[in-house]
């Protein structure tokens, strides 16, 4: 009995595995509740009445806290000298053309940042004993932190110093939280190390107390929470080390869509995930891909993550007239509350689901959320108001505001494919989310990709993603070795002793350990380039480096040294899964004369737009559009010269073209 719980800015969604039913997958919607998030779940929870064993949950309770400020009271201890690294940072701009940017606050005022006395080589050998005074103590305490950051040089290689300074502080009665980038993250790059354990120490405890209360109240053997890698863990390690969820809940939309690539026998497929507040797209070339280099709010965070490009247009995504007088969309949202203008619940200003609804996409009966009933009314009189200010009619500016908000979401998915070495016209288009199969032809169609899949489910699909997410720890070493001298057997010594701390982890987590295997990487780069390349573990990994580097950079240096930088090993425990059996048909074309019909608005045109329920579709089903699919949890919008096509295990298959 598993059941995954996916918390987003609009809904909180419910996907399980219903055995009563003959094996049925089960799901329901839940209006979110952002000031307390665990209620909307213990609402869910309690309106299916049903125990489960596991409990799998995506949540952005980190991301929120991050992006809002509002985690915990952090003071760091750094070696002396280095109190303004984390705000001096490095010297890359965002826009290097601009001379009025504005960089992030740091997330420690230089009031709480506190220099300690020690230091440590480069080899990790003692210059300099750690000393802290008793005014610092004395301090410290003055400063009455929620947590620490511990962050010293070379502690990577060496991290006695800032166990000391744990230990040291325990014992004068400093009681909180300690990160200790040793254990957060024992790699080079100080920078980055020091804004990772910050970030960690500002999430952690924000995280251990929505942990440690929804655990109090949930009826589950096990909570087990999604990491930003692709991979689950236990409640009690997230609670401890929370920056790994920083991308809990989009993770698990690509989890679920390289799952059903797999499954329909899809190579390259992009994964646009598109909610109520964001839209997230990750690029899968037959597997999911990660990187260290991610940001959030413009800080680094140097952990292994699904490669995900986030941008602030969703369904809730507000409308506005700048200073311009020009159009723009996102990226404030709606939210759950007060939410659009056709959930009547008191919000005002047109959103992208306004416009959806009055281009005839959404259907105007339809029940959000098992409560939320759409006025399409109240919308479109808040919409001539504001179509006044452009000298415009309703339904143009309903389409002005979709084609900008799919401006910026085209844009997102050239970041994760041609920014990457990637063509988006080689994939195939997984649209999922509450809003995702709304717009996915209208992107496909901009970025020239063929075939979009709407999947079963697509709008709780991240919740879906969780039920196959398996436990996933991550270590990383960093060794520098440099050809010609590097030894093979030393390194492949080394990842066997990471192996063994990472097999240990997932042991810890219930996972038995026939059910474990392992990734190696290295991460390589050539002598001088100040960024690596992940590369698999392989007889010839130079080839394999020089291969990959032109791949993604179009050359390669062969005569030129190459360095192996970090050790990386994955560790993977297998955990049961559903069984989604496909199920054969026969092609039939959909009658859609006897389906209700609604006026549509679409390139101009008025259109009329057939409605039909998803559960009459069975596979080997096709239809021409224009017309809509509607379900319990998303719309699908199939515009004219657009196909569908039903296939075996119930995905919705569009190609565009008769």
């Amino acid at each position: 009995m598993i059941i995954g719980i996916d918390t987003g800015g609009t809904f909180t969604d419910f996907f399980w595995l219903d055995p009563a039913g003959e094996g049925n997958l089960r799901v329901l919607k839940e209006p979110s509740t952002p000031g307390e998030p665990s209620r909307a779940i213990l609402n869910g929870l309690g309106r299916i009445e049903q125990r489960f064993e596991t409990i799998v949950h995506g949540t952005t309770v980190a991301t929120n806290a991050v992006l809002e400020r509002k985690g915990a009271r952090v003071t760091l201890l750094t070696t002396r000298g280095f109190e303004d690294l984390i705000e001096i940072g490095r010297q890359t701009r965002r826009d290097i053309y601009d001379l009025n940017v504005d960089r992030p606050d740091p997330m420690v005022s230089r009031a709480r940042r506190i220099g300690i006395r020690e230091r440590l080589d480069k080899r990790g050998e003692i210059l300099e004993p750690l000393e802290i005074t008793e005014e610092q103590v004395s301090t410290l305490k003055e400063q009455n932190p929620e947590s620490v950051a511990v962050c010293y040089l070379f502690s990577y290689i060496n991290p006695e110093h800032e166990k000391k300074t744990r230990e040291l502080l325990s014992e004068a009665g400093l009681e909180t939280y300690w990160s200790l980038s040793s254990e957060v993250i024992p790699e080079y790059r100080e920078y980055e190390r020091f804004s990772t354990t910050v970030i960690n120490a500002h999430v952690t405890p924000v995280m251990d107390r929505y942990l440690g209360n929804l655990e109090q109240h949930l009826e589950a053997d096990h909570l087990r929470v999604m990491q930003s890698n692709g991979g689950s863990m236990e409640a009690g390690t997230a609670r401890r080390q929370a920056v790994q969820t920083l991308l809990s809940g989009p993770a698990g939309g690509v989890v679920a869509a390289q799952t059903v690539a797999q499954q329909c026998g899809l190579e390259n497929v992009i994964s646009f995930d598109m909610g109520g507040t964001s839209t997230d797209v990750s690029f899968l070339p037959g597997r999911i891909t990660t990187t260290d280099e991610a940001t959030i709010d413009d800080l680094p965070v140097k952990l292994p993550m699904i490669n995900i490009h986030t941008v602030g247009a969703g369904g809730g995504s507000i409308a506005f007239r700048d200073q311009a007088s020009v159009l723009q969309v996102g990226p404030e949202s709606a939210g759950a509350d007060p939410g659009p203008v056709c959930y009547d619940q008191g919000g005002s200003r047109l959103t992208v689901t306004d416009a959806n609804l009055l281009t005839g996409r959404l259907v105007e009966s339809a029940i959000f959320g098992d409560a939320i009933r759409l006025n399409k009314e109240k919308t479109a009189h808040q919409a001539d108001q504001f179509s006044r200010e452009f000298g415009i009619g309703r339904e143009e500016l309903a389409e002005s505001i979709l084609a900008v908000a799919n401006a910026r979401m085209e844009r997102a998915i050239r970041v994760i494919s041609v920014e990457q070495g990637y063509d988006p016209g080689t994939a195939t288009l997984i649209a999922f989310g509450g809003a995702g199969p709304l717009h996915g032809c209208a992107i496909a169609e901009a970025l020239g990709i063929g075939q979009v899949l709407v999947p079963m489910h697509a709008g709780v699909f991240s919740a879906f993603g969780l039920l196959w997410a398996d436990v996933v720890r991550d270590r990383t070493r960093t060794v520098i070795r440099r050809t010609p001298d590097i030894d093979w057997e030393e390194l492949e010594g080394l990842l066997l002793e990471i192996q063994a701390e990472v097999e240990r982890d997932i042991l810890a987590q219930g996972i038995a350990a026939e059910a474990v295997r392992f990734e190696w990487i290295l991460d390589m780069r050539y002598k001088a380039q100040s960024y690596e390349l992940s590369i698999p573990w392989q007889p010839e990994m130079i080839e394999a480096f020089h291969r990959r580097h032109e791949e993604r950079y179009t050359f390669r240096h062969d005569d030129r040294p190459v360095e192996v930088v970090n050790l990386q090993v994955r560790g993977i425990g297998s955990v049961a899964k559903p069984d989604l059996p496909a199920h054969e048909g026969t092609q039939q074309e959909i009658s859609l004369e006897h389906h209700p019909k609604q006026t549509g608005y679409y390139q101009g045109a008025r259109i009329t737009t057939p409605v039909i329920e998803r559960s009459e579709l069975v596979p080997g089903a096709t239809g021409e559009g224009p017309f809509v699919v509607a379900e319990q949890t998303s719309t699908t919008f199939v515009p004219p010269d657009w196909q569908l096509r039903v296939n075996e295990y119930g995905h919705l298959m569009l190609r565009q073209g008769r």
